[in-house]
Parts: C-alpha cells; structure tokens; sequence
C-alpha cells in the first residue's frame, strides 16, 4: 500500500483514501476521470494511476488536481473534512470547476451570462 508522507508520522494517509476521494469527487461534479485530467494538464494515462492508487502525485502535482476538483489538497486527502454543502454549494462548485478548463476569453462570456442571469433572479 502506497502513503503519502506527510511532515508528522503519525497523519500517514492510505493512497487508497486519496484515489477513493479523487473518484468521489469527480462524481459528485459530474465529470469523468479525462475530464479531471484534461483540467489538471494531465494525461489520462497518469491520472489513472492517481485513482487507482499505483502511484502518488508530487505536490505541485496534488496542487493541480485539487483546483481542478475544486477542492483542497487536505480535504482529498482527508487531512481535514470537506464542509457539508447545499444543492447550490454544489453546483457553484460544479461551475469553478469546469472554469479550470476553459480559456479566459470563453470564460469573459460565461461571466457575462452567469450576471445576466443572477440579476433576473433579483
């Protein structure tokens, strides 16, 4: 079994956790496990490894894959717990997420429709 080393002995975390919330994750924003690597600037084939538990990433890779998930390096690897979130946590979450793999351009226009729309809820 693989574990990341992490400064204190003790908070040793099962790479089995780690590829558990990375699948957990994923799913619950709906996209698959190419999409998370498209937007972490993985290939599919390396990021396969990070799910199944075969390999560990680096730190600046880990940092990559969480912002691509739209969470933190701790909470995917269970170093603290990921907060209870509301329907519409979720799909906020959801929209940074897919964010990570748009270009700035198409990204200026989904701010101006994501605005648009918030103020016809007003």
């Amino acid at each position: 079994m693989f574990v990341a080393r992490i400064a204190k002995p003790e908070q040793n975390v099962p790479m089995e956790v780690f590829s558990i919330n990375l699948r957990n994750r994923a799913a619950g924003l709906g996209i698959s496990n190419a999409e998370v690597a498209r937007r972490s600037g993985l290939s599919e084939r390396r990021y396969a490894h990070y799910v199944s538990g075969d390999r560990e990433p680096d730190l600046a890779t880990l940092i990559r894959i969480a912002n691509a998930l739209a969470a933190t390096p701790n909470q995917l690897l269970r170093l603290e717990d990921a907060p209870q979130r509301s329907a519409h946590d979720v799909l906020t979450q959801r929209i940074l997420s897919a964010a990570q793999g748009i270009s700035e351009t198409t990204l200026e226009v989904v701010a101006v429709q994501i605005e648009a729309l918030a103020g016809k809820q007003m």
